[in-house]
């Protein structure tokens, strides 16, 4: 397993569940000097991504990229898979194609969050979850032409009325039919909707791509009081070796923040 850490570039979000908000240079040099393996970026797009920048942080540092989120696509845009409007649709579906194409070259995969967006009041969730599919599908075959899986992050009832779990996420991807297409477990999102996190986790092991690190209270491992020794225990059963990605609010201080999740990832992984 290895470590990763998030940065955004994205001013709207700089309160929510990033630990770095000041720049890629300044993400970088931390988390190399803290010993993370990587940076989990969430950028306001492809087009506004200095590519050419992150891969010469990377060469410099020696650091690679978890990730890239999309879901500024939702925060900036109103953009969402399940818009009742095929014109939003495909917008939603060509601006996570961009950050398909924006990660290929680094090997990392998008991440589909916010942008799967929910059933709207008078749209059934069958129908939703259609669209959701529909989109996933057009999407992850996009991301296995690029060489890089496409991840779906089941989110909280509070965020959304469809996959809340990893379950019915598994069952969508299943659904979606493109073996690109993988799960992001979020470990907050799963103290929530999930009764046993290790028992989830193991259930859908096959398809598991990407973790995110976090709390019960969505900050750093430690400063909450999610259990993290069976969490463990399941992904060495599993055989994960993907990432642990710290997307956790920067509480005290994002300095504090990245010390505390490096320092309980490798108390974790050493046992």
């Amino acid at each position: 397993m290895r470590a990763a850490i998030t940065v955004t570039l994205v001013p709207e979000t700089r309160s929510g569940p990033f630990v770095f908000s000041a720049g890629l240079a300044d993400a970088f040099a931390r988390a190399a000097q803290l010993g993370f393996d990587a940076v989990e970026i969430f950028p306001a797009s492809a087009e506004e991504t200095p590519a050419a920048e992150v891969e010469r942080l990377c060469a410099h540092h020696g650091l690679r990229v978890a990730a890239f989120g999309t879901g500024a696509g939702w925060v900036r845009h109103g953009l969402r898979l399940t818009d009742p409007d095929p014109a939003g649709r495909r917008r939603a579906v060509e601006f996570i194609g961009g950050i398909i194409a924006l990660g290929a070259p680094f090997g990392a995969p998008a991440i589909v969050g916010s942008m799967q967006g929910r059933a709207d009041p008078g749209v059934a969730p069958e129908t939703a979850l259609s669209w959701l599919a529909e989109g996933l599908a057009e999407l992850g075959a996009r991301a296995q032409a690029a060489g890089v899986p496409l991840l779906l992050e089941p989110l909280n009832r509070y965020e959304t009325n469809l996959c809340t779990s990893l379950g019915a996420a598994a069952a969508l991807l299943e659904r979606a039919g493109c073996p690109a297409l993988r799960l992001l477990a979020d470990l907050f999102h799963m103290n929530i909707e999930e009764t046993d996190l290790a028992a989830a986790l193991r259930a859908v092991g096959p398809r598991l791509g990407h973790v995110h690190f976090a709390d019960s209270n969505r900050r750093a491992p430690g400063f909450g009081h999610t259990d993290f020794r069976p969490v463990f225990a399941a992904l060495r059963d599993l055989g994960y070796a993907g990432y642990l990605s710290a997307e956790v609010l920067a509480w005290p201080d994002p300095e504090a923040t990245a010390r505390q999740v490096i320092t309980r990832f490798r108390a974790f992984t050493a046992r």
